[in-house]
């Protein structure tokens, strides 16, 4: 009722549509080799098994959240929709080593901005795994969520899930 009477009176959609962040090969969730991210304990979402070093923003929206050890991102929709993009597995155990991040917390993107920057043969040699998972990680606020699942992924123009929030 305030928001009515006190606040803009615009109506956030509730649809979105998430990207690749990443050129590579499309990977199932639940294949992807490390349980937290196959069990969907974190989110839903999809895996990628990327064939070059330069992420971009999935979506439109801000950065929530840039990982000490630049192994991740999170970003957040205007719509409240919460996405990590999380390069290779284990990868936390590199220190940063191998990443460059582009962006700070707080800064806007739009789908296509460039975010982070990685090395694609040092994760190889050094993590467990290269596929990165791209995770929805507030999926309890959504109404519905599809994933399509495809075979490559071009970076800020595949078309991956479409969401719809509560």
């Amino acid at each position: 009722m305030f928001k009515k009477l006190f606040g803009k009176n615009e109506e956030v959609d509730k649809n979105l549509e998430i990207y690749a962040p990443m050129s590579g090969s499309y990977v199932n969730i639940e294949d992807i080799p490390d349980p937290v991210f196959a069990q969907k304990m974190m989110g839903e979402g999809f895996g990628i098994k990327p064939n070059d070093g330069t992420v971009v923003s999935p979506i439109n929206g801000t950065v929530d959240n840039v990982f000490p050890t630049k192994h991740a991102i999170g970003l957040k929709s205007e719509n409240g929709l919460e996405l990590l993009v999380h390069i290779g597995l284990d990868t936390v155990q590199l220190n940063g080593e191998g990443f460059e991040t582009l962006v700070e917390s707080g800064d806007t993107v739009e789908v296509g901005t460039p975010i982070l920057k990685f090395d694609v043969s040092y994760i190889n040699e050094n993590a467990k795994s290269i596929i990165s998972p791209v995770i929805i990680t507030n999926t309890d606020a959504l109404e519905s969520v599809n994933v399509n699942q495809l075979e490559t992924l071009t970076k800020g123009e595949t078309k991956v899930i479409d969401v719809t929030m509560q």
